[in-house]
């Protein structure tokens, strides 16, 4: 049954984690699509500014009714996109390869209006060409390349070119060279700045997503740790059950209730046994019931009150230092990981400085705040740079760094963090934020309530 149960988590968690990745290239598709407004922006006024110059200064003849019209439409389905998008945040890999045909319908028809192929504006077609090759779906791409092709072939078939005025000095191929020239220099200024921002928008979808495969990896680690945890103290009940009651036949035995030593042994064994019954009881509690099964209702302060006697009672600490500053007290709702992650900070404190540890507790606005410092050796750099992943430990053990790692992840699926760093007097600092949303009694069924 412990099998079948990992098994169905593991499907749910990766089901998310794929939804979730979906979601983020998603989201970089809504990007580059507001990179492909301001480029069609671009466009209008590069279309503005060259109308007025071939019309006005070069007086070359142009249907501009007609060019007018295209003009206006493209700037109506521009400002439709962009209120369009603004609201809505995920873009599909159709909706891009929509925009981009737009683009291309109202190039085909400017340049129909204006020379055809024998426009050197008709190298534009290569923009939207490595545009759609760098944020399309392979077969949106090799659609845009026939389209476009199909329509270079009409327009040398079917387009009129324009009626020049001859002047003095100056003829078709060198009217035709410039404008080349100038579509050159269009082109690549364009294809840097907004393919650079495209592979930037790429880039930051493509660490969101190995952030997620990364977290979906290190949450299966955990089941994996809490199914094995689980299945180990169910093996030890057995055995801790038949220690406690040999311990208890000793205790009533002659030769031992006679001998005060022998005694006093066999009631630290007992304390010592009833420990590790209290152990492997919180590990099945927090590795066999859902948040909320296992929660209990209190207030901050005592249950802060609580878990620092209950973890000094049990620690041989020189020195611990607890400040209380949340005021006033908030009812709210623990259970037992919340518990362990705060005794697992405190364990770490207390490993690397004996002498001293100290926690703090304070509010800050929506969030409580708990500050664990020690006067240890501190964090070494290597391991701030990689804090709360699994095995990073300076203890030198194997399996070490486990309990960071523990912490780490129940305070993010609390919507938590948790940060490490190094006291400038010396020893270390880890800081344990958590919404107060995530515990406060207010919340109501979603804190097991």
């Amino acid at each position: 049954m412990t099998g079948k149960t990992g098994t169905a988590v593991n499907r749910t968690g990766a089901r998310e984690k794929s939804a979730a990745a979906a979601r983020v290239e998603k989201v970089a598709g809504h990007n580059n699509m507001l990179q492909l407004i301001q480029l069609r922006w671009i466009a209008v006024v590069g279309q503005v500014t060259t109308i007025s110059i071939v019309a006005g200064l070069l007086g070359i003849h142009l249907p501009l009714p007609q060019m007018l019209a295209v003009l206006s439409c493209l700037i109506a389905f521009n400002i439709a996109s962009h209120l369009r998008w603004q609201e809505r945040r995920v873009v599909s890999n159709g909706e891009l390869f929509f925009a981009l045909l737009v683009d291309v319908g109202s190039l085909t028809a400017q340049l129909y209006f204006s020379g055809g192929t024998t426009n050197p504006f008709a190298f534009l077609y290569l923009l939207q060409v490595i545009l759609s090759a760098v944020l399309l779906e392979a077969w949106s791409t090799w659609t845009i390349v026939v389209i476009t092709g199909m329509c270079l072939a009409g327009l040398s078939l079917f387009s009129t070119p324009l009626a020049l005025p001859i002047q003095p000095g100056r003829s078709f191929p060198s009217l035709y060279v410039e404008g080349m020239l100038i579509c050159f220099v269009l082109i690549a200024s364009l294809l840097v700045v907004f393919i650079t921002r495209i592979t930037r928008n790429l880039r930051a979808s493509a660490e969101k997503v190995a952030g997620l495969r990364q977290r979906a990896a290190e949450e299966e680690h955990i089941v994996r740790m809490g199914l094995l945890a689980s299945g180990a103290a169910h093996e030890l009940g057995t055995p801790l059950a038949t220690l406690s009651v040999i311990l208890g036949d000793w205790r009533r035995m002659p030769e031992f209730s006679r001998n005060p030593d022998l005694l006093e042994e066999i009631t630290e064994m007992q304390a010592q046994l009833k420990r590790c019954k209290t152990i492997v009881s919180g590990i099945l509690l927090s590795a066999g019931e859902a948040r909320g099964e296992s929660s209990a209702r209190t207030t901050i302060g005592t249950f802060l009150n609580d878990l620092v006697k209950e973890w000094c009672a049990s620690r041989p600490v020189a020195a611990f230092g607890y400040e209380n500053r949340i005021q006033p007290d908030i009812p709210v709702v623990f259970d037992t990981a919340l518990k362990q992650m705060i005794v697992n900070v405190l364990d770490n404190a207390f490993e690397a400085s004996p002498q001293w540890v100290s926690l703090e507790a304070a509010r800050e606005g929506d969030a409580l705040k708990l500050l664990i410092t020690d006067a240890g050796p501190g964090f070494a750099p290597e391991m701030l740079t990689q804090f709360g992943k699994p095995y990073q430990s300076s203890k030198g053990r194997p399996g070490g760094g486990l309990g960071l790692f523990l912490v780490v992840n129940v305070a993010r699926k609390l919507g938590g963090a948790v940060s490490a760093r190094n006291r400038a007097e010396g020893g270390a600092a880890v800081l344990l934020t958590l919404p107060l949303a995530s515990i406060s009694l207010e919340e109501g069924p979603g804190n097991g309530v």
